[in-house]
């Protein structure tokens, strides 16, 4: 049984204003000019993350909160490669592609929608442009195991591919069909078998609490399910219910989503549930086994999280590519367009295809460091941010810090002069101990704007 301190959790996890998005509520904007993020581009020199989005999914999954587009017409996806492979050209013309690659990764979309050979071509054209990969570069893709087959693992392995993730998101029939998606046990069992044919010894297995129709006795069957895929690491998601912004989920009654208590119950179980069965917990949402470099990082206090979750790949710029792709570099977040016709025009006269962003003014750099050390390792070390940033931390923060009174007062962290510390409940709750510091979450909280629930 964990230590955490549930009946405390629940009083900050019941229904109310405690909204946030990541990793704060600042908004891109039109201010954050073309011109601007061509020149961060040009100027950067630190360690590179590449991401690349590949949008294409055959049919809708209820639950996703994704960008994709819907098709089963092969020239769309292969038009794709060839825009992918000029925005690529584009933009080597303003990076210097010498820098050390640390990390790249595939997102969707369904990746493995695509072919093996043109997985391939667009992993080798990658490759002829940013020549200067670490050694231990983390090389990863998600996988929907139902569009998962031995020619394209063996691209992954051609490649260097070490780390996959399969999203499973729930094993209940009855839920499978209600979210679109039916994937049965076996036809997972298959693909993380295949995986581990070709030596990939980082999996991860997704899952979502929240589906409709989602029990606490389910859930329990789902988990038990699960240990026969025997992950390396787990994400436990919860639900994040936005019809307002996703058509897709409307279809669901709403009447058929757990309550904030069974989420609650379904939580507390996940939590015992994998720590019985080895897993160490790693942040508000992971789970890896002891000798993961996850869990090692989080104990040499080198977490770091990005846009791809907790990562042990730190002080990268992230460069992204394709459709509605996220980049963030140091002072800058930049977000392509999400319209394919916008998106082709766009590299058609040679330019790329963003769309909006943001530049990070001093205090948005400083609270962008302060809230992304809390959500990575749950601690600050006060007198470190007063050195690198030249402030005087409880000065600084003098609003902030009174803010957290109430999580301080109810034993969820601690703070004294020299740092702030969560507790192990508080872990559970650093959405919430992080808005403290978001000054953008501040300005919204009177208005009507909507985020997702943070439990």
């Amino acid at each position: 049984m964990s230590n955490i301190d549930f009946e405390k959790f629940s009083k900050y996890s019941k229904p109310g204003p405690r909204y946030t998005s990541y990793p704060t509520a600042l908004e891109f904007n039109d201010d954050f000019s073309y011109d601007e993020y061509i020149k961060f581009l040009e100027e950067e020199q630190e360690k590179i993350s590449i991401y690349i989005h590949l949008p294409f999914c055959r049919s809708a999954c209820y639950f996703c909160g994704c960008n994709v587009v819907f098709t089963s017409k092969e020239d769309k996806l292969s038009r794709y490669i060839e825009y992918l492979k000029k925005e690529i050209d584009i933009l080597t013309n303003h990076i210097d592609t010498t820098r050390e690659v640390i990390q790249f990764h595939f997102g969707g979309g369904t990746p493995t929608f695509y072919k093996a050979f043109e997985l391939d071509e667009i992993v080798t054209y990658v490759k002829s442009k940013f020549t200067n990969w670490s050694s231990d570069a983390e090389i990863s893709c998600e996988i929907d195991p139902r569009f998962f087959n031995e020619e394209q693992m063996k691209v992954f392995q051609k490649h260097g591919f070490n780390r996959i993730s399969f999203g499973v998101q729930d094993l209940d029939e009855k839920v499978q069909k209600e979210i679109h998606r039916i994937q049965p046990l076996e036809l997972t069992k298959k693909a993380v078998e295949l995986a581990r044919k070709y030596s990939i010894n980082s999996i991860n297995t997704d899952f979502i609490y929240g589906l409709p129709f989602q029990t606490l006795k389910s859930f329990k069957k789902t988990l038990e399910l699960s240990t026969q895929l025997n992950p390396d690491r787990v994400a436990v998601f919860n639900y994040a219910h936005v019809p307002w912004l996703k058509r897709t989920m409307r279809k669901f009654d709403e009447t058929t989503l757990p309550s904030p208590e069974v989420k609650l119950q379904i939580f507390k179980y996940t939590i015992d549930f994998f720590e019985k069965h080895g897993y160490k917990m790693v942040g508000m949402d992971h789970f890896a086994k002891p000798e993961d470099e996850l869990f090692g990082a989080i104990k040499k206090g080198e977490l770091h999280r990005n846009f791809q979750g907790y990562t042990t790949k730190g002080g990268a710029n992230l460069i992204g590519i394709g459709l509605t792709s996220i980049g963030e570099g140091e002072r800058y977040y930049a977000q392509n367009t999400k319209d394919m016709k916008i998106y082709e025009e766009a590299i058609d006269i040679g330019k790329l295809p963003f769309e909006r962003g943001v530049k990070l003014s001093n205090d948005d750099f400083l609270r962008k460091g302060v809230i992304m050390e809390l959500m990575a390792n749950f601690h600050i070390d006060i007198k470190r941010v007063e050195k690198e940033y030249g402030i005087n931390f409880k000065e600084y923060f003098a609003d902030d810090i009174e803010d957290l009174q109430e999580f301080v007062d109810d034993n969820l962290m601690t703070i004294d002069n020299n740092e702030i510390r969560v507790s192990t409940t508080g872990t559970l709750l650093i959405r919430n101990i992080a808005m403290a510091f978001d000054a953008y979450m501040k300005k919204y909280a009177q208005s009507k704007k909507s985020f997702s629930k943070t439990v």
